[in-house]
């Protein structure tokens, strides 16, 4: 998506130990003309997959899957949650995750009364790197017996090996920008 891509080049800041910073536009500040155009890609990328909701893991992947929505149909949007709370309740759905930025790891955790085994999920996040997160969403599908429309990313650290990790389970995934170098003062997209 080249609209994305030189959105990266001209405001993503680059940080030592392969961190890519772009919260003045994705992840912490949000450009939602930006996030329209995403969300619009990724119903063109997946047209014709069934789709009943969009699930994503908080807090990133919030904005994208709920914009998103809006291009399939307004589906509902699920998102994971990271720290257990009082409002959870009933049977939950948990994969354990190692976040890349963060060098913890956590439980998330998602009600199983939002995701049935009669619904095509797409997992839609911000950033994939070392793929965890992606594969603790995969795992909780699984886990309700539904179906994984596909996985959607919008930066595809493509360096790293999460991308092959997820392509490994057999779904399909869907990067629309993916990084295939990345220095201090650099970034090179793969074709």
């Amino acid at each position: 998506m080249e609209l994305l891509k030189q959105r990266i080049l001209q405001d993503g800041k680059v940080k030592p130990g392969h961190i890519l910073k772009v919260d003045s536009f994705l992840n912490h500040q949000m450009d939602i003309p930006l996030l329209d155009e995403i969300g619009a890609e990724f119903a063109r990328r997946f047209a014709g997959v069934p789709v009943s909701k969009i699930l994503t893991i908080e807090a990133s992947g919030i904005g994208i899957a709920a914009i998103a929505a809006r291009h399939f149909g307004n589906v509902p949007v699920i998102f994971a949650k990271k720290t257990k709370s009082k409002n959870l309740d009933g049977d939950i759905l948990t994969a354990q995750v190692t976040s890349y930025t963060r060098g913890t790891t956590f439980d998330i955790q998602v009600e199983s009364k939002f995701v049935n085994p009669g619904d095509h999920i797409l997992i839609l996040d911000d950033f994939l790197a070392r793929g965890q997160a992606l594969l603790g969403l995969i795992q909780l599908v699984q886990q309700a017996g539904a179906t994984i429309a596909g996985c959607g990313i919008v930066i595809e650290k493509g360096f790293q090996d999460g991308g092959e990790l997820v392509r490994r389970t057999g779904v399909r995934l869907e990067s629309l920008a993916v990084i295939k170098e990345m220095s201090d003062d650099s970034l090179v997209f793969a074709d």
